[in-house]
């Protein structure tokens, strides 16, 4: 297969004080479903994810479970990993911020910022939010007049802090990255979350502070251990440990910076499109290509949190639904980038009306058919007819479609575009009763099934990324060489081979059924 280049792409590191939930497999998953896809197209891809190790929510934490910091991380980081490989991620680095690597790159970019002129140390007094590790300003907050009470944005309580503070130079970097953005239109993604940035650098940036003196589990600051880093300075250097910086002549930094796409929630879009590039820029470093902000999800309608007692755990999703199931449904079931509503009726209707019917029971129709008329093999087809021609024309096309989809991280349009085959395909077969021609014209027959057969293989190759133990089996029951599964086999190069031997049909997406209610 041609080498098309390198990929690098990363979900945010997650922070170990929560739990896995529903947003953080939903991010990731995203991820690994570009990963894979671009695997499959000739790429070589690092995918990276990992833990947000430091702060002081985690410094509390692990005070209230009377266990020393680095081993409440330990033990809440695993939970990511096993999350990571229960739902079948492909990621090739996790990276956790308590890691020696990554302390040497925090440091060093630290001291390029300190170098330039960028980082100043003065004292800090606002309104913090422990939760959101982040500073707002009066004009941000939320007040309720009748408590008295101030809430951050998201909700988060916030509470008055002052303490002494390096500061980063952000203002200056207002004009450049209001440059930048108009250089690069595409860099914020969608466009959306590119208007709210912008207004946001537009009404002016304040220096940030970078530095906390009021607890002390973080990444010392060099040369004065009384100041920890900001956990955000921290935790946004990841994306480039992970490529071997400080070292910038590291094998994985020359071939993978600047990142084609950090992936990220919108709730933590300002750190990684404004903050992020700033620092980088600062540092004489490359800024990534892209940053993804997607929506969040509700659950029935509902917002999610912990004390309506309505969080999703995906583990639960996939022991009730099926693994394939679920990483199809979320990403079929709203355009990536919009906010989303969970509901069992929407999961089950994608299952059955889409996987089961459509694709699945295309599947087993014609194979059933090749196996008891065709003698068990891949049948030798006829191909003269327009009508056909034209089908397989389309058929090849599939891929080049979605490719621009998977570019442009619409997910839902990539599935659309598949799943207009599949209608294609259930009318041909329909129209072309090969049932009927067994009998009538038994050539015609091999012709319309082989044209199906090759349909089904196409359609599972490009599905891998999506639902990769389903496509693979499905691969299996067309005789599809197990050592030949990239995207170059799509169209005429890889056409399904006359007389190929195929094992007994088995069902690969079966419906789903409530036992609760039966």
């Amino acid at each position: 297969m041609k080498d098309k280049g390198s990929y690098y792409i990363t979900t945010p590191i997650y922070y170990v004080n929560d739990s896995p939930h529903i947003g953080h497999a939903y991010t990731t998953l995203a991820c690994d479903v570009i990963a894979r896809f671009k695997r499959l197209d000739g790429f070589k891809v690092k995918f990276l994810t990992g833990t947000d190790e430091h702060g002081q929510k985690v410094e509390k934490s692990a005070k209230a479970a009377r266990i020393e910091p680095q081993l409440f991380t330990d033990q809440v980081s695993n939970n990511f990993r096993e999350l990571a490989v229960n739902m079948n991620f492909s990621h090739d680095d996790f990276i956790r911020t308590t890691e020696r690597r990554h302390k040497v790159a925090c440091k060093d970019m630290w001291n390029k910022l300190v170098d330039v002129g960028d980082i100043y140390l003065g004292s800090y007094s606002g309104w913090y939010s422990v939760r959101d590790e982040a500073f707002f300003s009066e004009d941000e907050l939320i007040i309720d007049d009748k408590r008295g009470k101030r809430t951050a944005p998201t909700g988060a309580e916030v509470e008055w802090l002052e303490e002494p503070s390096y500061f980063f130079k952000l203002s200056r970097w207002q004009e450049r990255l209001l440059l930048f953005y108009d250089e690069n239109p595409e860099f914020i993604m969608p466009n959306s979350r590119r208007n709210e940035v912008v207004s946001f650098v537009k009404s002016g940036l304040h220096d940030l502070s970078v530095s906390r003196t009021s607890f002390k589990w973080g990444v010392p600051i060099p040369d004065n251990n009384e100041h920890i880093m900001y956990v955000w300075l921290d935790a946004l250097t990841n994306y480039i440990t992970a490529v071997g910086y400080p070292d910038r002549n590291a094998a994985e930094y020359l071939e993978f910076w600047p990142a084609d796409i950090h992936m990220v929630g919108k709730d933590i879009l300002r750190f990684h499109a404004v903050y992020w590039p700033a620092f980088l820029m600062a540092a004489g470093l490359e800024v990534p290509k892209r940053i993804f902000a997607h929506g969040w999800w509700t659950n029935e309608g509902e917002k999610i949190s912990r004390s309506l007692g309505n969080v999703i755990d995906p583990m639960e999703l996939v022991n009730t639904y099926g693994l394939d199931q679920v990483r199809y449904f979320r990403l079929r079931e709203v355009p990536f980038g919009n906010d989303g509503d969970f509901s069992t009726a929407a999961m089950i209707a994608r299952m059955n009306g889409e996987l089961a019917n459509d694709f699945g029971n295309l599947s087993q129709r014609v194979l059933k058919m090749i196996n008891k008329n065709c003698n068990k093999q891949v049948p030798e087809p006829s191909l003269k007819n327009d009508e056909d021609n034209n089908f397989l024309r389309n058929l090849d096309s599939l891929i080049h479609k979605v490719r621009e989809a998977i570019d442009n991280q619409a997910f839902h349009v990539a599935l659309e575009e598949t799943w207009m085959v599949i209608r294609t395909a259930n009318h041909y077969i329909d129209k072309q009763a090969p049932w009927t021609l067994k009998d009538e014209n038994p050539k015609r027959m091999n012709t319309v099934l082989y044209i199906l057969a090759e349909t089904i293989r196409q359609l599972a190759l490009i599905m891998q990324p999506f639902v990769p133990d389903s496509a693979s089996k499905m691969l299996d029951q067309v005789g599809d060489d197990a050592t030949k599964r990239t995207f170059d086999q799509c169209g005429v190069n890889g056409r399904l081979i006359a007389g190929t031997k195929l094992p007994n049909p088995v069902g690969i997406f079966p419906r789903y059924v409530d036992n609760e209610k039966n």
